[in-house]
């Protein structure tokens, strides 16, 4: 194999990227509900090299979240069924954000609600407070106020409810994480876009469920979880392919990314950033070994920036 140290070493390849107004110093972030707050981590991970980290969604309420277990191991991926539990964006703000300041990275918080009228609720009181860079909107949640049907399912719910927090989000980017189960993920990240979203993240876990026939009950606490880690990579780099044809704005991809060819995969496909979520509980300091590798990996496809390779596969296979 030929080696292109001479030629692009490392200390010269720039792995920043741009995700709307943000720059990030590369495009390696720890995805929602996989990280805890950030700062559980933060003894095993300089998280100051991370791009960003993405909070554990918040509520306007405190929320306890399922039953045990939460989580069972499934072929090449992981259930879980955590319920969203959280602290409440109270406590958030009081005792978790101030230690989270002291890091040089970006913080993404992430927002959800049971009624469009929550999430407006949740950005105004993180609105008043200092030390975020963007929120992103769980739009997985079901809409109470419309039969339990999921925000992201639909493109007028998701115009609504993205129009509403671009409303309440005067001081930051919003982000929007997209479900994955949607009849036209592009129609999807469209809407999005034109109620404001500066950003989309794809996608969420996938509905999924684990049983033992010899007990005749759920793995989880829950009869279902959600499924995530390498067995899902194959069908969400093909949603993050979709929605980057179909929008204008960044794409952030996510679902099983292990390595740094995992990464370089999404970005062929159109992705400006990468969340690394499932990854984590298997390995903590994985995204930091990411960002370690990620220049190396550049240099063997004798490229300098992340923009160099983003969509070639658009472009030369569209």
């Amino acid at each position: 194999m030929l080696s292109f140290r001479g030629v692009n070493p490392a200390g010269r390849v720039d792995l920043s990227v741009q995700v709307g107004a943000l720059r990030l110093k590369n495009p390696i972030i720890v995805a929602s509900g996989t990280f805890g707050y950030g700062l559980e981590f933060a003894h095993l991970v300089d998280l100051n090299r991370l791009g960003a980290v993405v909070s554990k969604g918040l509520s306007l309420k405190p929320i306890e979240g399922a039953p045990p277990p939460r989580l069972c191991e499934t072929p090449s991926g992981m259930l879980n069924a955590v319920g969203l539990q959280n602290v409440g964006v109270e406590a958030f703000v009081r005792d978790k954000l101030p230690l989270l300041r002291k890091y040089n990275t970006h913080l993404i918080v992430n927002v959800f609600g049971t009624c469009q009228e929550e999430y407006v609720e949740v950005i105004d009181r993180l609105e008043e407070a200092e030390g975020i860079s963007a929120y992103e909107l769980n739009i997985s949640c079901p809409n109470v106020k419309k039969g339990g049907m999921q925000f992201g399912s639909d493109p007028a719910l998701v115009s609504d409810v993205v129009q509403a927090a671009r409303k309440a989000a005067k001081k930051r980017a919003l982000w929007v994480k997209l479900m994955p189960l949607v009849t036209d993920i592009g129609l999807i990240g469209r809407t999005a876009e034109a109620a404001g979203a500066d950003a989309l993240t794809v996608a969420n876990t996938f509905p999924a469920m684990a049983v033992d026939f010899k007990t005749q009950r759920s793995r989880l606490g829950n009869p279902t979880g959600g499924l995530s880690g390498p067995a899902i990579k194959p069908i969400t780099l093909r949603l993050v392919w979709e929605t980057c044809k179909a929008v204008k704005i960044p794409v952030i991809g996510l679902g099983g990314v292990e390595t740094v060819a995992d990464v370089l995969d999404y970005v062929t496909v159109g992705a400006t950033a990468v969340q690394v979520g499932t990854a984590s509980f298997s390995d903590p300091k994985v995204s930091e070994a990411i960002v370690e590798g990620l220049s190396r990996g550049l240099s063997d496809v004798k490229a300098f920036t992340i923009n160099e390779i983003r969509g070639k596969l658009s472009q030369e296979n569209g």
